[in-house]
């Protein structure tokens, strides 16, 4: 492993920590407009965007190196790792688990992505997307949108395509499309070597069974192995029908046979089954007054599901239409024993959508977050959500649940919010034996602390804890044979 010789922060390194002489090697490699460094006294400071993260606090950056090609990426890395300069890989910059972000030392750089936007190619007979690491994902199906298609992962934020490699991204439409890595059918990387080695796995073969599949060591794990600055992705035709339906199910018992039942009747049709609890929609409705409450009276059930359908086809005359597939399924399913529909609303999809959307932004005004993304079988979630409600009162009273949730794919984003004025909040130790219960309760039922974002500062100690040894020494080699640099945030290793 190459050791670090960095200098600390003193008269010859500057106010960056890094030696004037690399900070001009760079400055050589990507011009002007590529280097951004710390301005004096701190005002004006160009770096801010790179150095603060979403949630888990800000760094400090010594540089932010901006690469415009994949080529400058090899001879950034190069020259960084031939001084032992720390590098973390940054795309858009919206991860929430702090893997993106400086730490507070001044030492380590950023290389942002955030010019490798260049490539946008369709190959409309591969039904793939040829597109640069740093394009957003608004830009590139704004793109595909004009040509029919689009790159299925439904988020809420608007990230980079490199990030979502790195981190492999789900979303509300896993259901019927999966996650990034299930789409994505080849990249390039750089190494952080002494070569900054690239690795051009760039073929967008759908069938390849040649050997190892590279770029699957490079998807969701964070950046540490490697920059990816190109990819080749699968697009989707543009849905053009839709529609969806809230539903209320008799109780929570009643969530998984509801899904299946859509799944029976709707097949691939299928693409969404989101789960919301009230305490998740009164924030949605408090936060965004405008959204249409939709319940009767406007009491709020204690849970309620966002189904949707679609098809990427006009309507033909003798097809049958969505909404009276949707209606038809849900007056079956009003029938069965045991009755578990309590109630459902068809509307517009737009509609029911903006308020599974405004959920994320609402929950944040609740309180003090404390979010959690896991997964869990199936099966297994409900349960889980049930025994939460019963034993987190007991362990931190007045902390609420917030939750909801990709059912359809196991998926459920834990928030807990705590009054601002709660005098806990000013105990050090009272979030993170908050995160270390959750987290022991989350493993506890089988299932993963980290469902779709990867690992970051936030939960490096959760992998350090969970991860067996045996994975983490090979996750460690796998560490020195690909990119032995300083490279990513977190230690896999």
């Amino acid at each position: 492993m190459i050791k670090s010789n960095q200098r600390p922060l003193n008269d010859e390194t500057g106010a960056t920590g890094v030696p004037a002489e690399q900070l001009a090697a760079l400055k050589a490699i990507v011009g002007d407009k590529g280097l951004l460094l710390p301005s004096e006294g701190g005002a004006g400071n160009d770096l801010l965007p790179y150095e603060t993260c979403v949630r888990y606090g800000a760094g400090k950056a010594a540089f932010v190196v901006r690469p415009a090609t994949s080529s400058e990426v090899s001879q950034v890395l190069a020259c960084c790792v031939a001084q032992g300069i720390t590098v973390i890989p940054q795309s858009g910059n919206s991860g929430l688990v702090g893997a993106s972000t400086p730490d507070a030392t001044g030492t380590q750089g950023v290389l942002s992505l955030d010019r490798l936007s260049g490539t946008m190619e369709l190959d409309e007979d591969n039904r793939s997307v040829t597109v640069g690491a740093g394009v957003r994902l608004s830009d590139l199906n704004s793109f595909l949108a004009e040509r029919g298609y689009s790159f299925p992962i439904d988020l809420g934020a608007d990230p980079r395509i490199g990030g979502m490699i790195a981190t492999n991204t789900g979303g509300a439409r896993f259901l019927r499309y999966g996650d990034v890595r299930q789409n994505t059918l080849g990249i390039k990387v750089v190494l952080a070597d002494d070569q900054g080695t690239e690795l051009d796995f760039m073929s967008g073969l759908r069938k390849d069974n040649t050997g190892v599949d590279w770029k699957q060591i490079f998807i969701g794990t964070s950046g540490v192995y490697g920059v990816i600055t190109e990819a080749v992705l699968n697009v989707e035709r543009l849905p053009k029908q839709s529609a969806a339906a809230l539903l209320v199910p008799r109780d929570e018992a009643a969530v998984l046979p509801l899904l299946r039942a859509l799944e029976e009747r709707c097949g691939s049709q299928l693409t969404a089954f989101e789960g919301m609890s009230a305490e998740a929609m009164a924030c949605a409705f408090d936060h965004v007054p405008s959204l249409r409450n939709p319940f009767p009276g406007g009491e709020l059930p204690g849970y309620a599901i966002l189904a949707e359908v679609s098809r990427s086809w006009d309507k033909r005359e003798t097809e049958e239409s969505l909404d009276d597939l949707l209606e038809a399924v849900l007056a079956e399913i009003w029938e069965f024993e045991g009755e578990p529909l309590a109630n459902a609303f068809i509307g517009r999809p737009e509609e029911m959508w903006s308020l599974r959307h405004a959920l994320s932004e609402g929950v944040k005004h609740a309180g003090k977050l404390v979010p959690f993304d896991v997964s869990f079988r199936r099966g297994v979630l409900m349960d889980f959500r049930a025994a939460m409600a019963v034993e987190l009162p007991k362990h931190f009273p007045e902390v609420r649940i917030c939750d909801f949730g990709h059912i359809g794919d196991g998926g459920l984003h834990f928030n807990l919010a705590i009054a601002k004025d709660d005098p806990r909040l000013t105990d050090e130790s009272f979030i993170p034996a908050l995160r270390n219960w959750v987290v022991t309760r989350v493993t506890d039922f089988k299932g993963s602390f980290s469902a779709e974002h990867a690992i970051g500062r936030s939960n490096q100690s959760f992998y350090d804890s969970y991860t067996p040894e045996k994975i983490k020494s090979l996750a460690a080699g796998l560490k020195d044979l690909t990119s032995p640099g300083h490279l990513g945030a977190v230690k896999l290793g």
